[in-house]
């Protein structure tokens, strides 16, 4: 006997509203609102931010709509898994390539991160990194760690709530729109809220997420998104060792 719960379309709406929303507020929280706190309240707030943000897909899903965690159309093959693995290392070697070339050839050299720079340095001593081997921890978590938790909250949860509700056009398009919304934030901070900068950053993330969404989409799998993702972190910690290295000397 089956126990699924049947959920209206407007229950999720609303579940997937606030999903979109939440990363926002908590990026607000720990990244603007407690800027000129002790780095122990930083990383207090982001933790359990970060804790109740990550719960609230699974949880709304299985205890809420008490839905099965994996649909039958979101199964993926061994041959699907494998297209996934391909395009996601292809595509996370291309944007890391891409973000690499801009940084170096275009938007160092002509000064656009030197407001940014101090900015970076804060905020990376604001979470209490003061070596390269926690700098290196901080990098390895987001891109082995939070990279797959990022994926299973847009891609698996806000779009695929969104698809089963408006398809997949409407779906990747704004789940992409809420991912990039809490970078426009981190952004913000780094390069000013008037800097075209901050948007067209900004606007690649939301070509990022599209990205991955369609890769979800055609294998059922979040590994190839995931290895992508994986990819982009870890050129963004790279591009922010060169800038942060003076403090560690």
């Amino acid at each position: 006997m089956s126990t699924e719960k049947h959920i209206t379309a407007t229950q999720r709406a609303l579940a997937v509203s606030f999903a979109m929303i939440l990363p926002s507020i908590v990026t607000w929280i720990y990244f603007v609102s407690l800027a000129g706190d002790v780095s122990q309240s930083q990383q207090i707030a982001f933790g359990i931010g970060k804790a109740i943000q990550f719960a609230f897909p699974l949880a709304w899903v299985a205890v809420f709509a008490r839905e099965p965690l994996r649909r039958r159309s979101e199964s993926a093959s061994l041959a699907d898994t494998r297209t996934g693995l391909i395009w996601g290392f292809g595509s996370g070697v291309l944007i890391v390539l891409a973000m690499l070339g801009l940084y170096h050839l275009i938007l160092s050299p002509n000064g656009y991160f030197d407001a940014a720079n101090a900015q970076i340095i804060e905020k990376v001593r604001g979470f209490g990194v003061a070596s390269r081997s926690s700098f290196f921890f901080l990098a390895a978590f987001y891109a082995l760690v939070h990279s797959g938790l990022e994926e299973y909250y847009w891609r698996w949860f806000a779009f695929g709530q969104l698809d089963r509700l408006l398809g997949f056009g409407w779906a990747a398009i704004i789940s992409s729109l809420g991912f990039m919304a809490h970078h426009v934030i981190l952004l913000a901070v780094y390069f000013g809220w008037s800097s075209p900068l901050t948007y067209f950053l900004s606007s690649c993330v939301a070509i990022g997420g599209l990205i991955w969404c369609w890769l979800y989409r055609r294998t059922g799998s979040l590994t190839g998104p995931w290895l992508s993702h994986l990819f982009v972190d870890a050129g963004i910690f790279l591009i922010g060792y060169e800038i942060v290295r003076e403090i560690f000397v």
